[in-house]
């Protein structure tokens, strides 16, 4: 979130900013409405003054004025207070400023790929999909997953249910052992304060899965991914500077509509509405923001390169980023049977924007400010399942163990 003196003072530059995230920011509905704000406090101010002057004086006749006065005040604060919401739901939808390392453009093809990494493989035989392989195992079941619950989910059975625990395992271990990730197994369901904590509120509420209560006040969601939780574990806190860095890390399903997806990819694992990922979180000092994203962009391709998956890292341009990140870098994995690169994982500098809306601070030498927050997969289990499945594939259907993940799968050599 942007703070409302920062925009006040530079509202063109913010303008061209937003623009290259492809918003058209209305500077003079926001400037109207800022100043029909400014003058209510104003009022409301000079009001509590002339108030705070009559009730020194013990004059009885000051009494009836004292009360028309704070007649006024109420008159003005509720009127205030409608604009102020206002105000808040303009800010509230403000995406996050593109780092100055950022290309600028309006979607994926301004991205700048940075490097590619492993050997595609010469295919002797006519490639399968994870999904005809899967099929073939009896190990991916979507016609059961349509009973129980609709179109975007799946049954795993057998070896393949085992794949998806092993590598979930796999991939804590490292970042445990290895990066030093501190583990922790978080709620599911958060409230509105925590999605709107790290940007998922109110711009994203469509693609949210919201719980049914008996209350409408109190609102409950779904984890869309364990970056909400995750970050939000420092929400209104100050920690002081030797508290930092803290990084954490959670495998956990994940809940999305999809809102806006239909019709893309309908077959497979590649769009679920119920996922398991692994995260990485970061709470730094914001100074270390751009470091700390190259730490994690190393610790998430530490996986690939373990299973000898090959892929490349794109850098995203302004107009491809979320709407909290100020960098990202993404790893797309390739997919045989789709012959390209296919996103696994998005690592995100968000600087203070998501602290700001959280309220979460550090002690520095200067005073309090808000820390920096980073978030990564490290990785999307559904897609390394995929990448995994259909990389290592054999002519017969079996699929291949990368050694590293053997000792997870009960030292089979092949599924």
């Amino acid at each position: 979130m942007h703070n409302l003196k920062d925009l006040r003072k530079n509202l063109k530059v913010f303008k061209q900013k937003f623009k290259d995230r492809n918003l058209d920011f209305n500077t003079d509905d926001f400037e109207k409405i800022d100043k029909i704000n400014r003058e209510l406090i104003n009022k409301k101010e000079l009001l509590e003054q002339q108030k705070k002057n009559l009730s020194k004086s013990k004059d009885k006749s000051n009494f009836e004025k004292s009360k028309n006065i704070s007649d006024q005040i109420d008159k003005i604060s509720t009127e205030q207070k409608k604009i102020q919401k206002k105000i808040d739901q303009i800010i509230s939808n403000l995406p996050n400023i593109a780092n100055k390392d950022v290309p600028i453009g309006k979607g994926e093809r301004e991205n700048k790929i940075i490097k590619n990494v492993g050997k595609l493989r010469d295919f002797t035989f006519k490639i399968k999909s994870h999904l005809d392989l899967g099929l073939k195992n009896k190990g991916i079941d979507f016609d059961t997953s349509i009973k129980l619950s609709g179109s975007r989910f799946v049954v795993l059975r057998d070896k393949f249910a085992l794949l998806e625990r092993a590598l979930i395992n796999f991939m804590l271990d490292i970042h445990i052992n290895k990066f030093k990730y501190t583990e922790i197994s978080p709620p599911l369901i958060v409230n509105e304060e925590v999605m709107y904590g790290t940007g998922q509120l109110p711009k994203f509420e469509e693609d949210q899965f919201e719980i049914k209560l008996d209350s409408s006040e109190d609102r409950k969601f779904l984890i869309p991914t364990a970056e909400v939780v995750l970050t939000n574990l420092v929400r209104k806190s100050n920690l002081n500077i030797n508290e930092l860095p803290q990084r954490f890390v959670a495998s956990t399903p994940c809940f999305r509509k999809e809102a806006g997806s239909y019709g893309k990819d309908t077959k497979g694992m590649m769009r679920q509405h119920q996922f398991y990922k692994v995260e990485l979180v970061s709470i730094v000092d914001p100074k270390n923001c751009l470091s700390e994203l190259d730490r994690m962009l190393n610790c998430a391709e530490e996986i690939l390169k373990q299973l000898e998956i090959p892929y490349q890292v794109v850098l995203l341009s302004s107009g491809d980023m979320g709407f909290s990140a100020e960098k990202t870098f993404d790893i797309e994995v390739w997919i045989p049977s789709e012959k390209k690169y296919r996103e696994i994982s998005s690592c995100s500098s968000c600087g203070s924007f998501q602290a700001r809306r959280m309220g979460a601070k550090f002690k520095s030498s200067t005073g309090n400010e808000y820390v920096g927050t980073l978030n990564g997969s490290g990785l999307a289990v559904g897609r390394l399942m995929i990448a995994l499945i259909e990389n290592n594939q054999n002519e017969d259907g079996t699929i291949t163990i990368p050694t590293n993940l053997k000792k997870y799968m009960n030292n089979l050599d092949k599924i």
